[in-house]
């Protein structure tokens, strides 16, 4: 159901910026509304309370954000306020960003190794990505993972190459658990 309604908002917000012909200014603006939500996590709990009034809680919308962010986003965030959707907004916010960057042919990949990489591999793993898809930009994220063994797994939306040790162990495991042992 989370996904439903951030996908739903999500493209809202995707067609509003198109129509008002804003899709950089709110992709701007959406970043650092992204970062100060991180920064500010009593925020977050502030307007998700219970107790706390819906009334209250857009008063507090229009103290903290009117005339410092765009007219568009803070209507946005007090639609979801009033829609009772405002706990979805990290989710909402993450999939207007994804779709802005799928747009503008930025894919975001998650690299997980073995042990840290250099830069220069770095530059091999984000070539040849480049090269097998079809973005013109890569926004590569990049984390350890030492049970891996050796190789890497590579996450880019709903895809994974997983070519590592680890993987080839276990599917060789599952292999030989098969293998029934007859002694003659």
């Amino acid at each position: 159901m989370a996904r439903l309604v951030a996908g739903t908002y999500g493209d809202a917000l995707i067609s509003l910026a198109e129509e008002e012909n804003k899709i950089d200014a709110l992709y701007d603006e959406v970043l650092s509304l992204q970062g100060i939500l991180e920064d500010n996590p009593d925020f977050s709990v502030l307007m998700n309370h219970p107790k706390v009034t819906k009334e209250e809680k857009l008063q507090t919308l229009d103290a903290v954000f009117g005339g410092r962010m765009d007219a568009e986003l803070l209507g946005f965030l007090k639609l979801l306020l009033q829609k009772d959707r405002y706990s979805e907004l990290p989710a909402i916010l993450d999939r207007f960003m994804a779709a802005v960057k799928e747009r503008r042919g930025i894919g975001v990949a998650y690299v997980a190794s073995p042990a840290e990489l250099d830069d220069s591999r770095k530059k091999q793993i984000e070539a040849k990505l480049i090269s097998t898809t079809k973005y013109k930009e890569m926004e590569i994220h990049y984390t350890v993972d030492e049970s891996l063994i050796g190789g890497l797994v590579i996450r880019i939306g709903d895809k994974v190459v997983d070519s590592s040790i680890k993987t080839k162990l276990e599917g060789l495991k599952r292999e030989l658990s098969k293998v029934s042992v007859q002694l003659a």
